[in-house]
């Protein structure tokens, strides 16, 4: 599955739009790593673990999202676009959306003289 933030492929035509795809996921935060982000909001730097979970959260969405896509028939998601919304108190979701199209790679002139 070929996935996209522009709204084209490029050196693919687009032959089909199918319809728009999504995938969401809701985390919530683990008290542990809340101690622990409380801790490194002292000293400074990175919070790794609400990195991890920040990833985990958009490779799960990414995969309903392209699940989706393929039950529909598609080979390619164009305009990927993230959004993440505060559900409860310490939970948020992760929404991924795009629109699933059939795609097919452009016929490439031949490079002169070979």
């Amino acid at each position: 599955m070929l996935l996209s933030n522009l709204e084209s492929l490029p050196g693919h035509r687009i032959i089909k739009q199918l319809d728009v795809v999504y995938g969401s996921t809701v985390r919530s935060k683990h008290a542990g790593r809340d101690i622990l982000a409380g801790l490194k909001n002292i000293v400074g730097g990175e919070l790794t673990a609400y990195t991890e979970l920040l990833e985990e959260s958009r490779q799960e969405a990414i995969s309903r999202m392209t699940e989706k896509a393929r039950l529909l028939g598609a080979n390619a998601i164009v305009g990927i676009r993230f959004s993440t919304s505060s559900i409860a108190q310490g939970a948020a979701e992760l929404f991924v959306y795009g629109t699933a199209v059939i795609a097919e790679p452009e016929h490439m002139p031949p490079f002169p003289n070979s």
